[in-house]
């Protein structure tokens, strides 16, 4: 077993990780640091899914670094070019020599004492033990998992004789060209699967029990276009940025407050990308409020394209049981399929499974609260990424990764080497930390972090609110404490008689 130390470790070397080592490079230069990654490769969710058309869910002006402009053209961009422009980034910014692959941290136990943690790890390749100690240990290893998604237990699946694909494992060699496809899901990753596959498979179903919300955005931002050479890049990308950052907080703030009337914004664009004869009641019009579940974004209409041309079409109906052609329906239908694809959701999994133990007592993550929705109450010097569930993922991991360099910088100059969130007395009523009703969320939610019912234990997905908090709100407060680090310990000294 090995051992070394860093001041700080990150976990996980994707969008969150890459850009978490990048701030401390440009706002924490003096704190060394290393970030363990369970796979063998740099970009997290955007080299793990390899699917047909994977794309990003956010425009790229918000999901793309602050500190590094977005220039790849399309405004919502397929997978492999996120891919690249995390690595890219990660290169710029020297963080790949940081980086030890195939390490998956396992435990980290803290000591008040030292005033630092001693952090597990398993070599995914050789099986062997790593132990490093940190002072400061930071999780962005986001919130599913990577292993394995989810998947119902389908009645009378093992009589299937056609293939079944969960999209988090796709095979590289999966051949659906002329065959017919069942895409099973409503949620963004089959609503990006149907169109990505009309082009080779016969044809392809998407069977849904219930309804999402979609809207069409287009890939190519006119904005962009019209900027573009006037202005320097740095500047057009600002600008870019909080135009979508302003749009998107609005489509939430009037699906919070009027309802009724994002209802009728997203049924009236339907109806002009659906043929009259659609019946858009039945496939989409979903039983929740606008966000109460993420928007699906239908990059240029593509997945309405594939209806009107008749390459796809949509079947609302609950699963009776599968047979050894397809799949029955609860009102009788059946679906012939050669490939079911389940885009069934993902399987939570809060801070990549660590386990984690405060001078020997164990921390239950569910028990915790979180504060600022990025530190848990009773762990000390330790931080998590989770981005907004209404807006681009990165603006959040930005701020989160600003504020833990302001934190450090903060105890370097008070000589402080501990910082623990302090829960209060009377934390009100708790709720998730994750506030979404998505099917993944709820299957999960108890063994998740919660929020409270004020700031700063509360959070209110609000950008602009979380920039005046995180970028340059105060450090101190009732709710976090800061110490130095105890005096060592010295063994007595016998007194002659």
């Amino acid at each position: 077993m090995t051992a070394d130390h860093v001041d700080v470790l990150i976990v996980g070397a994707g969008l969150s990780g890459i850009g978490a080592a990048c701030h401390l490079r440009r706002e924490s230069p003096g704190k060394t640091y290393a970030i363990l990654e369970s796979r063998d490769a740099i970009g997290g969710t955007w080299d793990l899914f390899r699917y047909p058309g994977i794309r990003s869910d956010s425009d790229m002006f918000t999901l793309g670094y602050n500190f590094r402009p977005w220039t790849g053209g399309k405004v919502i961009a397929d997978g492999p070019s996120i891919r690249s422009y995390v690595r890219e980034t990660a290169k710029a910014y020297d963080v790949e020599s940081k980086i030890r692959f195939q390490h998956r941290v396992i435990g980290a136990r803290w000591s008040t004492q030292d005033a630092r943690w001693t952090v597990e790890a398993r070599r995914t390749d050789t099986d062997e033990t790593v132990e490093l100690t940190c002072g400061f240990l930071f999780v962005c290893s986001g919130y599913y998992n990577y292993e394995q998604g989810y998947t119902p237990d389908f009645p009378g699946i093992e009589s299937y004789a056609g293939q079944v694909v969960h999209p988090q494992l796709w095979p590289d060699d999966l051949d659906y060209a002329g065959k017919r496809v069942v895409v099973i899901g409503s949620g963004a990753t089959a609503v990006t699967l149907v169109p990505a596959m009309t082009d080779d498979a016969e044809h392809v179903t998407m069977l849904q029990r219930s309804p999402s919300y979609l809207v069409s955005l287009p890939s190519v931002e006119s904005w962009e276009k019209a900027l573009r050479g006037k202005v320097p890049e740095n500047v057009a990308y600002s600008i870019m940025r909080w135009k979508h950052l302003l749009r998107a907080t609005a489509s939430f703030q009037l699906s919070r407050h009027a309802p009724k009337a994002m209802k009728g914004i997203l049924r009236s664009a339907l109806l002009k990308e659906l043929p009259k004869t659609f019946d858009v009641d039945t496939h989409f019009r979903p039983r929740y409020n606008p966000w109460d579940q993420r928007l699906c974004v239908v990059p240029d209409g593509n997945f309405f394209k594939a209806i009107r041309d008749g390459k796809a079409d949509v079947v609302t109906d609950t699963i009776e049981t599968f047979t050894e052609k397809g799949v029955t329906l609860a009102s009788g239908e059946e679906l012939n399929a050669d490939i079911v694809v389940t885009a069934t959701g993902l399987n939570l999994l809060g801070i990549g499974g660590i386990s984690l133990t405060v001078d020997g007592s164990d921390v239950e993550l569910g028990d915790t609260v979180a504060y600022k929705g990025m530190m848990l109450s009773g762990v000390p010097n330790f931080a998590l990424t989770v981005g907004y569930t209404n807006a681009s993922w990165t603006l959040k991991a930005d701020l989160v990764a600003g504020y833990v360099c302001r934190l450090l910088n903060h105890m370097d100059a008070r000589q402080q080497q501990i910082c623990t969130p302090v829960a209060p007395k009377v934390t009100g009523e708790t709720r998730p930390l994750i506030d979404l009703m998505s099917g993944y969320v709820l299957r999960s939610v108890e063994k998740l972090p919660k929020q409270g019912a004020r700031a700063p234990w509360r959070l209110y997905q609000n950008y602009i609110r979380d920039l005046i908090m995180l970028r340059r709100g105060r450090l101190t407060g009732d709710g976090v404490r800061f110490t130095r680090k105890p005096l060592a310990r010295t063994a007595a000294v016998p007194t002659k008689v």
